[in-house]
């Protein structure tokens, strides 16, 4: 097996590229942009080098796409073209060169809307049957281009998984009332109990997913960290989260003091992995418990993965309050 990873050198690509050599598993990286793990630079949407890059591969791991972060500085053609078209080019270039598993990286950002719930309603347990509401050009173009993941396989028989990833990126949070007065770790931590995951689990999911997509022939799944909640907790963690944390992992008000850190006071949203880990037999180790752990021995937080990649950043320039841009949503 021979695979194509596209957006070689991003947060993803990379994590990728580097395992699969590490395993011994010959690997082609291509990206817009040169790394130490790009074979090829060039742009997805010109069939030409895709078609040239496709050559010889048995296997499509597809994260090259443009971010959140770029929708305050590309314009929304610039998504449609690299989101969709981008992604149409790969689809078409994989059957055509008969390519036997294609695993497509989308993201929890396609529910959109549905991730808010009213402000005196329970929080939103967030599972493959919410169905998405777009709130941007980016949710709204990786949603789109879900769909051309599913027809590829519905009219053509090309094995296809959508991997719909929960945050992981390693950057501080984009919204500075979210960061506001807490350490990055420990927002980060928080965020694993209900929407965020460690790159080595994502790997993990995607390396699986590329073996299992020949015998599944089409689905899409959330790839999050698995969360201890439930469902019967949704209401109680609107009002009073750190409440629910306390009886769901029990030691963590003690980790958390020790670290000099806080509980989320309120939770939105929860993310559901129940199929992803079972499609794909996937179980993420780098979870809220295990942080609880390593805070216990004092000891590193993420994955080595993680920190070996570590923060690549969207853009090239730098802005006034040292992050990158997030244009609101209209």
């Amino acid at each position: 097996m021979t695979v194509l990873v596209t957006g070689s050198a991003g947060h993803l690509g990379e994590g990728l590229m580097r395992t699969l050599r590490a395993r011994g598993i010959p690997a082609r990286g291509i990206d817009i942009v040169a790394s130490p793990w790009t074979d090829a630079v060039g742009s997805i949407v010109d069939r030409g080098f895709v078609d040239r890059c496709m050559a010889g591969i048995t296997g499509v791991l597809h994260t090259a796409t443009l971010h959140k972060p770029h929708v305050a500085t590309h314009p929304a053609q610039a998504f449609l073209d690299t989101n969709v078209g981008g992604t149409l080019q790969l689809l078409e270039s994989a059957r055509a060169h008969a390519v036997a598993a294609f695993v497509f990286t989308s993201t929890t950002s396609v529910f959109g809307d549905a991730l808010v719930p009213a402000d005196d309603a329970p929080a939103v347990w967030i599972d493959e049957d919410v169905v998405p509401r777009a709130k941007n050009i980016y949710g709204a173009t990786k949603a789109a281009a879900e769909d051309l993941c599913r027809l590829a396989h519905r009219n053509h028989g090309l094995p296809v998984l959508v991997l719909r990833t929960a945050r992981f990126f390693p950057e501080a949070d984009d919204d500075p009332a979210r960061r506001a007065g807490i350490a990055d770790a420990n927002l980060k931590t928080n965020e694993l109990l209900h929407r965020r995951a460690d790159l080595d689990d994502i790997v993990d999911a995607h390396l699986r997913a590329l073996d299992r997509a020949p015998a599944i022939g089409f689905d899409c799944c959330i790839v999050s960290a698995t969360t201890p909640f439930r469902r019967e907790d949704l209401a109680a963690l609107r009002r009073d989260a750190a409440a629910v944390i306390a009886r769901r992992v029990p030691g963590s008000e003690a980790a958390y003091a020790k670290a000099g850190w806080t509980l989320p006071r309120t939770i939105d949203r929860v993310y559901d992995n129940t199929r992803a880990r079972r499609l794909l037999d996937w179980t993420p180790r780098h979870d809220f418990g295990h942080v609880i752990e390593r805070l216990r021995a004092s000891g590193p937080i993420g994955s080595t993965l993680a920190r070996e990649v570590g923060i690549k950043g969207y853009h090239g320039a730098a802005w006034r309050d040292g992050l990158y841009p997030v244009a609101s949503s209209p």
